[in-house]
């Protein structure tokens, strides 16, 4: 299943008239994609491993931007983090930065996370935790939170790379992604939302599934887009909630236009905070709540994660590019109806 991001950056990018590839696990999971207008002219299609270097090179050629999105991502118990997590985050990030230097390539988008900025717990209490602030990678590493640390090593790599070998990288940190969907099963974020909805408190259980998404960008030469694929093992419900994992939402078109106007702006620098705000998944449940009185939406403590400070402004770097942010209330909204519209609500 195809990452929510990834479906929409390759609208958005079908819809601007540009070249595309893409590198799926299964063909049917590019049907959705295959009917998108343009995709019959711009969609080409590529099979890579990204603990392959040489399969990573052979679709990098030939292109003059990479945007970076493929990472395994397992939220539930890791029974072995250094084969499930670390080293296709770490070594696949490797990788591709590596393909993309040998291949004269001028900027690489990297999607990290708001994983890479949180757990972060001796982070200064009064101080709004933002670009400048990294999870922490002792009390990921003390506590088992193996998402988190992956995202935070794939980034800092990437950043070690872009210093020592001259190449131009930028990063955008999202927060929790939903939207209208695309394709036809569900991403973590908007199955966290169903399970809201459906009276759940906790969090999706999660795996890595071996898709790779490719999609060269560009309106004269092709770039390429990588991205990766999640899919879901159980719908059960499972005790740990959002606390590690949330640090505000986003609009999955907010996300995709990010990473257009951080490849297109040659300006944009460092990373990239992209939320509409900081808050709380208190915050989150309340407003879905709210706004669909008829559904059991758990009643949660307003503060589940402490030591997050609040903020409206925190994506002050992204706002500066021209991005205006869809609001909470209105994600939320378009959520639920996609989630209605394909059958996975009632």
């Amino acid at each position: 299943m195809f990452c929510l991001i990834v479906d929409w950056l390759v609208a958005l990018a079908l819809a601007l008239a540009l070249a595309l590839a893409l590198a799926p696990d299964d063909e049917k999971e590019t049907k959705h994609l295959r009917a998108l207008d343009g995709a019959d002219t711009c969609l080409k299609l590529f099979q890579i491993d990204l603990l392959n270097y040489d399969s990573i090179l052979a679709a990098v050629n030939g292109t003059v931007g990479v945007f970076h999105l493929a990472s395994p991502c397992i939220v539930d118990k890791v029974h072995d983090p250094e084969n499930q997590l670390l080293d296709p985050a770490i070594k696949g990030t490797i990788n591709v930065l590596r393909a993309a230097k040998e291949a004269g390539v001028k900027r690489v988008v990297v999607t990290s996370s708001i994983s890479a900025i949180i757990p972060s717990p001796n982070w200064p209490s009064d101080v709004v935790k933002g670009e400048d602030c990294w999870a922490d990678i002792e009390y990921c590493k003390q506590n088992g939170v193996w998402y988190p640390l992956s995202k935070t090593l794939a980034e800092k790599t990437a950043w070690e790379f872009a210093k020592e070998n001259g190449l131009d990288v930028v990063v955008v940190n999202p927060g929790t992604v939903m939207g209208p969907i695309l394709p036809p099963t569900l991403n973590a974020s908007m199955l966290m939302l169903l399970r809201l909805l459906q009276g759940f408190a906790s969090r999706p259980v999660l795996s890595h599934s071996s898709c790779i998404f490719l999609s060269p960008y560009n309106r004269k030469a092709p770039c390429l887009l990588l991205g990766s694929s999640i899919e879901f093992l159980s719908n059960a419900g499972c005790t740990e909630t959002y606390e590690n994992f949330f640090m505000g939402s986003v609009h999955v078109k907010d996300v995709a236009l990010a990473h257009i106007l951080v490849y297109e702006n040659k300006s944009a620098s460092g990373r990239h905070l992209c939320v509409e705000a900081i808050s709380h998944y208190g915050d989150f449940a309340a407003k879905v709540a709210e706004l669909y009185p008829e559904y059991n939406v758990p009643r949660l403590p307003r503060d589940t994660q402490p030591g997050l400070l609040r903020a409206r402004d925190a994506s002050k770097k992204l706002m500066e590019l021209g991005l205006q942010f869809i609001p909470m209330e209105q994600i939320i909204k378009d959520s639920v109806e996609s989630l209605k519209s394909k059958g996975f609500l009632s």
